[in-house]
Formats: structure tokens, sequence, C-alpha cells
């Protein structure tokens, strides 16, 4: 009772004032109960079929008492199929809520138009704050997080075209989301991962048992990396272009060479202190350390440089530091196991009464496309030389070992962070994901394809959608967009009616909060998500001890950052990254002293 009334104070003072607008220690009184009324109103089961399951093998569930199963399996050791591969995701909004249109009104307004009339870069809009690591970094997680896998080859979408649309295949056709197995005809629909729901680094280890043991070297626990920090030939020719990976570009390469040298450096650590463990034990000991240290980089590094508003920022450290701090911790240790003094890694695993999953909610708002620019300069570390110019389409998964033969990784690095990603925001959708060639030779335009997977997979429109997670819903075009009377109108041309405006479309065109590079409404669902998983997984509440991890392997996670790993491998960066506070903002820029003048041109002046 006390936390229904608490979170029915704190949203009605969210409704008048905004969380954002209060002191940072009231505006972290009001998230809080913001949080309570989501964890009770906004978490749904989507079951789970008789055919929702991972492939058999007992392969896959080695030592799963103590180590991640490589199909997400055994984490919960009641449930052992919850969060495993062919789990379904998860709901945010009552299944009441999760049908989509009637498939004859479904492609209304046309996606293509969305696409093009509202979505289209026509003048790259920078994100000042951040700098281009951030920008690769979500879609490096969101490659650990979820996956609808491989698309249905039959009945597409058909999105009618206008007869001056350059699109070379009229209609144009999207294939649609791959169907659950075991849905349910009289329900809403529901669709399985192809990932593990958990936060346990699958972008890096893989999700089935052939790739896992590809990449391992069978030496003390390390991964096979090339020189150019790439994945050995042998194990690229038999990746599989058609799925996720035909998404790869260079700066997730970036992000997968680093965090594999990272595994290799924690083997290194853990067979000095331990000699006694062998092979199989020091990989899956450092494929928890490695997991966790993403999580935590996640949380108190990525999180706070793209919502930098000082209630945010506090939180999101008290997520896993708890209100005592980082600095008590390392002092005095965690002296209790409650969430609230010591953070949720090694507090009470928490489900708050529903299955764990990802959500198509969540999903929906992690659309961050126009993070991604057209155009690329590598730059030299050492002097700020330009090295060379490339579009996207010029660093995507065929020209990702070109490229990196071509520029060293500390060159790569240095030249992403200090470039900007794209603002998240209407009118800058990259182009080159417009006209997105595809290694698999197929040709998309991944906008149009981000407003029907939202459509199709039953995520409420805009307005519907804040009013599901007890926000007010804005009556008028130009209140959605605060006042912005242009773009209140083209969104009235478009959409004609407010309510039917797309998610994407109503969390791209609305204003942010103070710091904020993605809306308010998306942030809802953070509030709720963000802790869920954690909280949610055993390995990092209940099991996140020295027992499964190893004293040295909790110590590694508790003194390691974004900085620190990129030091540890690339120390020359060192100069780039002096005086900056976040390593997911901008880096100082190399200065090169002038060269002294020759004798010659100064007798001759």
């Amino acid at each position: 009772m006390f936390r229904q009334l608490y979170s029915s104070l704190t949203e009605k003072i969210d409704r008048r004032v905004g969380w954002d607008k209060l002191p940072w220690p009231l505006g972290m009184l009001v998230l809080l109960g913001l949080r309570f009324r989501l964890r009770a109103k906004n978490l749904y089961d989507s079951g789970r079929g008789v055919q929702d399951v991972p492939p058999a093998g007992d392969e896959w569930h080695v030592d799963h008492l103590t180590a991640r199963t490589v199909d997400g399996t055994y984490n919960d050791l009641e449930q052992p199929l919850m969060g495993g591969l062919g789990s379904r995701f998860g709901r945010n909004v009552p299944l009441g809520h999760a049908f989509p249109d009637p498939d004859d009104r479904l492609l209304e307004p046309n996606p293509r138009l969305v696409s093009l009339e509202l979505l289209m870069r026509n003048e790259f809009i920078p994100a000042t704050t951040l700098n281009l690591l951030a920008g690769a970094w979500i879609q490096f997680e969101v490659h650990d997080w979820f996956s609808h896998g491989q698309n249905e080859t039959e009945n597409p979408w058909r999105v009618d075209l206008s007869a001056d649309d350059p699109w070379p295949q009229h209609p144009m056709e999207i294939q649609r989301t791959r169907q659950d197995p075991s849905a349910d005809p009289s329900g809403p629909p529901t669709f399985v991962t192809a990932d593990t729901h958990w936060w346990d680094g699958s972008q890096i280890y893989g999700s089935d048992p052939t790739f896992a043991r590809a990449i391992r070297s069978g030496e003390e626990g390390r991964l096979r990396i090339s020189p150019e920090g790439l994945l050995p030939e042998d194990v690229e020719s038999h990746v599989d272009l058609r799925g996720v990976a035909g998404n790869f570009w260079v700066g997730l390469a970036l992000l997968h060479a680093l965090f594999m040298l990272e595994h290799n450096a924690i083997c290194e650590r853990l067979h000095a202190e331990y000699p006694e463990l062998d092979d199989q034990a020091l990989y899956e000991k450092a494929r928890l350390v490695n997991a966790a240290l993403m999580a935590k980089i996640h949380t108190v590094d990525w999180t706070p440089a793209i919502i930098a508003h000082p209630t945010t920022v506090r939180a999101l450290r008290a997520n896993w530091f708890g209100i005592l701090g980082e600095r008590f911790d390392k002092i005095f240790g965690r002296r209790t196991r409650l969430e609230l003094f010591h953070g949720i890694p090694g507090s009470k695993k928490e489900l708050c009464g529903v299955p764990y999953s990802l959500t198509e909610e969540f999903v929906g708002v992690y659309r961050m496309h126009p993070l991604i620019p057209d155009e690329y300069e590598f730059r030299a570390l050492a002097d700020d030389r330009l090295i060379q110019q490339r579009t996207f389409d010029e660093v995507n998964a065929l020209h990702v070992r070109e490229c990196l033969e071509q520029v060293p990784l500390a060159d790569a690095l240095y030249s992403f962070g200090i470039a900007h990603p794209g603002a998240i925001t209407l009118h800058n959708y990259p182009r080159s994901l417009q006209h997105f060639n595809r290694p698999d030779g197929e040709l998309l335009d991944l906008a149009s394809i981000d407003i029907v997977r939202t459509r199709e997979r039953g995520v409420p429109r805009y307005n519907e959608f804040r009013r599901l997670f007890h926000m007010d819903a804005p009556a008028t075009f130009e209140e959605m967009t605060g006042g912005d009377a242009a773009l209140a109108a083209e969104l009235e041309r478009v959409y004609g009616d407010v309510e039917r405006v797309d998610l994407m479309i109503g969390l791209f065109a609305e204003p942010k909060p103070e710091g904020f590079g993605f809306s308010d409404t998306a942030f809802r669902v953070f509030i709720l998500m963000a802790s869920r998983r954690l909280e949610a997984d055993r390995f990092f509440t209940d099991d996140y001890r020295p027992e499964i991890y190893t004293k040295a392997g909790i110590d590694w996670v508790e003194a390691n950052s974004m900085r620190t790993v990129l030091l540890r491998h690339f120390p020359e960066l060192a100069p780039s990254l002096e005086g900056v506070s976040n390593p997911f903002a901008p880096w100082k820029r190399v200065s090169v002293p002038a060269a002294a003048p020759s004798p010659a041109a100064t007798a001759t002046a």
C-alpha cells in the first residue's frame, strides 16, 4: 500500500512539474516512485508455447550452476528455460493492447512516405556531446540483447510507391517477422528470440556451440583474434550474412575487437592467480567477468553520456553502486545485500512476479539508427593526419577486413573518439540505411522497415504508448513537437490524425529533457527495464560473488571501466582521453606543434 500511495504521489508530481525540472534529490525520489508504478503495471508475460524451446544438446548446459550457458538456459534454476533461446518476447503493455492493426490498415500511413517525408537526412545533424563510439556501442549491445532472427520469406508486406519513387521494385516488399512456432491464433502476435534474453555477451561468444567452439583457441580460455582485431578468416567464412551478421560494420568491429582482447586479458590474470583452472574453467570465468564489465560500462559510462541530466547520472550510478556510492564500497566493502545501499550487483534476485524476458516495447524504443553517419574520416593518432575517407557502404560487413587492414585499430578508435554520431531526431536518418545494400545482395530501406516492425509486432502507436506508460498524450501535433509549428505541419500532412503517429516518429519529434539524447517517453521503458535486466539475472545478483566469479574476477569488474579497457589495450590513446570526463564524450584531437622553419626559409624571409 505504501508503494501504491508513493507511486501515485510521484506520478502526479511528474505530470504537473516534470521529474527533470526538480532538484536532483527530489527528481531521484520521483523516478523511484515511477519505477514502482511501472513494475506494478507494465510487466506482462507472453507465455511459452510447446515449440518455444532451444535446440536440444547436453553440451549447451555444461557447468550450468556456475557458468552462463550458450543458449541462455538455467540462468533461473527453478524455470530453466526462462530467457533462453526460443523464449517469447514479453510485453510492457497489457496483452489486450498488443494487437496490431488489421492487415488492410497496418501499412497506413504508407511507411515509405514516412521514411521519405519525415526521416530522410537532408543535412547531417551531429550529437555534439557524444563521440561515434557511443553510436557504435548501442548497436554492439543490442546485438547481445535481442534478435528476431531471419524473417519469413513468404507473403511479404507490399508497400505501394509513388510513380516517381526511384526504388527499383514496385511495390516495395518487406519480409514479415519470423512467426512464433507455437503462436496462439486467438491472442496477440508473439515472437521468439534468436539470441538469449540475458545480458551475457552473446554478441561476442555466440549463441550456438559450433560458433562458440570455433572462436576459442583451446589454450588457457583464450579467444582467437587476428592482429587486426578480427575473427580468424576460417570462422568469418562461415558467418551467415543473411541474419544479424549482415549488419556488421567497422564500428561494431572495433568494439568486438576491444572486448575479445579484454576477454584474453582476463584469462591471463585468472591463469596467473589460479593456475589450477583448466581451459574450460578459465573461459567460463572470463566470460562471466567480461559480460558483467560490459553491463557496468553500459550502466555507468554509456547511459549517463547519452542522458546526461544531473538526476539520471546519479540514478544510474545508484543502480550499480547504490546510494552509498562506489567509494564507500571500495573502502568498507558491501556490508549488506540491499540494492538501495549498494546497488543491484550482489543484491537479491528479483523478478517482480513476472518471468523475465526482454519486451517488444523495449525493442521498439531502441530504434536509434540516426546515430549512424553516412560519411567517415579515419585519422592517424600520431598527428591527426587524414588517412582515408569512406562512406557507410565502404565500412560495412564486406569491407571491414579491408578497412582494418589499412587503418590500425588505435587510429580507428581515435577516429571514432573525435567524431560525432547523429542526433536522434527527425530528418536525420542515414541515407545509406534508406538504401542499404546488405552483404547478401538484398536492398533495404531500413527506415520503412523500422516503421513496419513496430506496427506488425503490436507495439502501440505513440499516443496510446504514452497513456499506457502513465503519461499525458498530446492532443495536437503542435503539442507533440513542443510548439514547433513547421514540424507539426509536416506530421499533420503525413498522418492527418495525431492518434496515428508511429511510436518511433513521436519519440524523435518530442522535445527532450536537458542533456538527453533521446526522448522522455523512451526513458520510461529504460526506468523499468534497465534495472530489470540486472535484477532478474542470478549472475548479477545471487551469484555475483567470488565463489562463482573468483575473487580476482569480482575485483576486475569493480576496478575497471571503459577508460581502463581502452587504455589497457591501446595505451597510446591516453593523450586524447586526458581530461575527458566520459570516454563516450568527444575526445581531444591530437595537436602537433608546427614545424620550425628551415634556415633557408628564414633567410628568404
